[in-house]
Parts: C-alpha cells; sequence; structure tokens
C-alpha cells in the first residue's frame, strides 16, 4: 500500500535553551542518534536544528505508518535515523515540487520496527520541512510548503487544505474535491464524494503549512 507523511517545524516556535535540555531531546533522540550527531555533524548542523530534522522525520514516519496501521502510536525513540547524508551543496530554497533534487536535501534511512523508510528534508533559514517514501525515490512524491499569516490550529488546517487542493486540481481540473478526516484522524481524498486512492498528508507549525502527496 502507497502512503505518504510530512512534517515541517518553525524554527522561529521552538525554544533553542529548552532543546538543548538532556531531559528534552532525550524524549526525541535515541542514544545511537545522539552519537551520531556527536560523531558525524556537531560541527555541521547546530544540535537544536538536527533535535528537530530527526523530530519532523519521525513525525513524517508516524503519519506514513498511521494510513498503514492505525492504531499506532507515536514513539520518536523508537522511530530510528541509522543514516543521514548532508546536502552536496547549497540552492535555493523551493516552495513547492515532485520530487527532490538529491543533492541539496537531506537524505535519510529511518526504521520502526519491520519497516525501513527512506526520507528528504529541507532546512532553510525559518523552517525544517521532511517527507517520507517507502522507496529511495521520490519522483512521484508531491509536496508543497506555504507561509501563512494566522497560527491557528483552524486557520492553518483551513489554509493547507485549500493549498493542496489547488495543487491538486492539476490532475482533477473538473472535479470537487475534499479533504476529509478518517476515523482515525489521518486526511483522505474525496472527488465526487468517492474517496481516491491518492494518499495525502498534511502539517503545520506556527505560520508555516505544508502537504505531501503520492501519486502512482
Amino acid at each position: 500500500m502507497i502512503s505518504t507523511g510530512n512534517d515541517i517545524v518553525a524554527l522561529k516556535a521552538i525554544n533553542i535553551a529548552r532543546t538543548k535540555q538532556l531531559n528534552f531531546y532525550k524524549k526525541i533522540l535515541s542514544n545511537s542518534e545522539k552519537d551520531l550527531y556527536d560523531r558525524q555533524f556537531s560541527d555541521k548542523i547546530p544540535f537544536e536544528n538536527f533535535v528537530w530534522l530527526l523530530w519532523s522525520v519521525k513525525e513524517s514516519t508516524y503519519k506514513y505508518l498511521q494510513r498503514i496501521t492505525p492504531e499506532l502510536v507515536f514513539s520518536p525513540t523508537r522511530t530510528i535515523i541509522s543514516q543521514l547524508e548532508l546536502p552536496v551543496y547549497d540552492a535555493a530554497i523551493k516552495f513547492e515540487g515532485q520530487g527532490f533534487d538529491d543533492k541539496t536535501v537531506y537524505k535519510g534511512v529511518v526504521t520502526f520496527g519491520d519497516h525501513t523508510l527512506y526520507s528528504r528534508s529541507v532546512i532553510g533559514e525559518e523552517f525544517i520541512f521532511s517527507v517520507v517514501n517507502q522507496e529511495d525515490s521520490f519522483e512521484n512524491t508531491c509536496w508543497g510548503i506555504q507561509l501563512i499569516a494566522s497560527v491557528t490550529s483552524a486557520d492553518q488546517s483551513k489554509a493547507v487544505r485549500i493549498i493542496l487542493i489547488d495543487r491538486l486540481k492539476a490532475i482533477f481540473p473538473d472535479d470537487n474535491l475534499q479533504i476529509v478526516k478518517s476515523p482515525h484522524c489521518y486526511p483522505v481524498l474525496f472527488k465526487d464524494g468517492v474517496e481516491v486512492l491518492i494518499p495525502v498528508s498534511l502539517a503545520h507549525h506556527n505560520h508555516y503549512v505544508a502537504y505531501s502527496f503520492q501519486i502512482d
């Protein structure tokens, strides 16, 4: 079964000092991930960005797997990033795309139980955005990010649905599209009242909203 999962973290909304406290970050990072940072990334990325990068990948993984296993419970320290590659070079941040230029993003491998997924992440000045997929190829993964004025949950939820439906109109130009919350709380796409087997994922934090969907 194909799925999708994404997450976004607004960096201006995080508490840097708290993020660096052991009692906080140990709820997100496993011991092996803290060792990974100390060995390979301590001179390349601020620790707080590393913590929230891994959080965004783990949250994306949870969203991906929840569609397959609805009763799944989010467990950050049991969701392990075993590999992480830095971008080869810097590039202008894009806010919409299909797939990624692998040389300009963070590439990861993440495991949860028997599942192995792959991640792509972008770190900008104001946000961290991640998407996961079951294959180490994202050519069929569509995604988008948008800055909005409001930070209320209702406005965030409304805004991300609007921009996702606008993007999906390229595939279904004349249809009535709607994003509905499933009984297990993940979003589902409906076209003219009938569920469409295109998995969608929504995320928001502070002034940023983001989506992903997977086409076959």
